[in-house]
């Protein structure tokens, strides 16, 4: 006989109830909270001897969770930002224990007593006008696949998109007229609007020519297997284009180039245009203004600057536009067009 809750069932609870279900993450953090509890389950049965099938909640003590991320570090080699996002999903889980078996509320407390180890203040990387445009510059645009990149890379720098957003884009999230925008979906299913420049809208009817006539689910990105392009086919399209700018400017040699650094870089430019933090906010699709505040401590250029002559402040806002943000006209870095 098992003497205590067995952990199996409360898990799979956990991962289809609470947070598909109840909570309905992203498909990103499902998948990451699974992860890391599917490593938990292998370093209690390795290192502490207990069959995945017959573990009890009550024997995933605090020293364990503290040992398992002490493993994470020293033995598979993880930054202390993976070992905190480890620890999350795994206060999460027990936090749910907590609130389905009340009798563990006390044992739940003591792993959620475990905290994160603190990081450094990540530092902002980001281009300048100049780099961006080298980046833009990149693409062999007299093939379709430079095409193709051209459009992913003039796109993740229009809308500061997530690589997950533009490798679920469908044709459907676009509006190329009267007034071009793009619709997202983000973190914990926050729907967004962002406008796009008419530079961009153009490009985007180039690429997808009668697919934008095609079923509204087709996908706006595909590699070269005509498929919808992945988050690492996205992240090594950047890197390419990013050597391949580089020749051209060596300074981008010293910088770690993503779809991330790209997503930085829309909003640093436009904080330098002098655009309204929760402005940004709402473009890029951050959750809180609060994780905006770091962008806040980059000095601002004045409007008309070289790095801001892609974004000029209007008077009248489109239709779309909430009431309460400052509007944009938008127009694409003169750079740009004529890549």
């Amino acid at each position: 006989m098992i003497d205590g809750h067995l952990l199996d069932p409360c898990i799979r609870s956990f991962l289809v109830e609470e947070i598909a279900a109840d909570r309905n993450l992203t498909r990103n953090t499902q998948h990451s909270y699974r992860d890391a509890i599917q490593l938990l389950r292998r370093y209690l049965h390795e290192h502490h001897g207990l069959e995945p099938a017959g573990a009890t909640i009550e024997q995933v003590s605090a020293a364990a969770i503290r040992g398992f991320l002490a493993h994470l570090e020293d033995q598979r080699g993880n930054s202390v930002s993976t070992r905190n996002q480890r620890l999350k999903a795994i206060h999460a889980l027990f936090h749910f224990v907590a609130r389905r078996l009340p009798e563990l509320a006390g044992h739940a407390a003591e792993i959620h007593g475990i905290p994160p180890r603190r990081l450094p203040a990540p530092t902002i990387a980001y281009l300048e006008q100049p780099e961006i445009e080298a980046l833009l510059a990149a693409p062999d645009r007299r093939t379709a696949q430079g095409e193709r990149d051209y459009a992913l890379v003039l796109f993740l720098y229009n809308t500061g998109a997530s690589t997950s957003e533009v490798a679920e884009l469908t044709v459907e999230a676009l509006t190329l007229d009267p007034t071009p925008t793009v619709r997202f979906v983000g973190r914990r299913a926050t729907p967004r609007s962002c406008p796009l420049w008419p530079h961009t809208a153009e490009v985007l009817r180039r690429l997808l020519g009668a697919r934008l006539d095609g079923p509204p689910a087709t996908p706006v990105f595909r590699n070269v297997r005509h498929r919808p392009i992945t988050r690492f086919g996205i992240h090594s399209l950047v890197a390419r284009m990013a050597a391949k700018a580089a020749a051209a400017m060596p300074g981008l040699r010293s910088k770690r180039i993503s779809p991330h650094t790209i997503r930085h870089t829309t909003a640093v430019h436009l904080l330098q245009a002098g655009v309204a933090l929760d402005t940004v906010c709402a473009w890029i699709g951050h959750v809180s203004v609060d994780t905006m505040n770091r962008y806040a401590q980059i000095d601002r250029q004045p409007v008309g600057a070289p790095a801001t002559r892609g974004i000029e402040l209007a008077a009248r806002p489109p239709i779309w536009w909430p009431d309460d943000l400052p509007s944009l006209t938008l127009h694409a870095p003169a750079a740009a067009a004529r890549y």
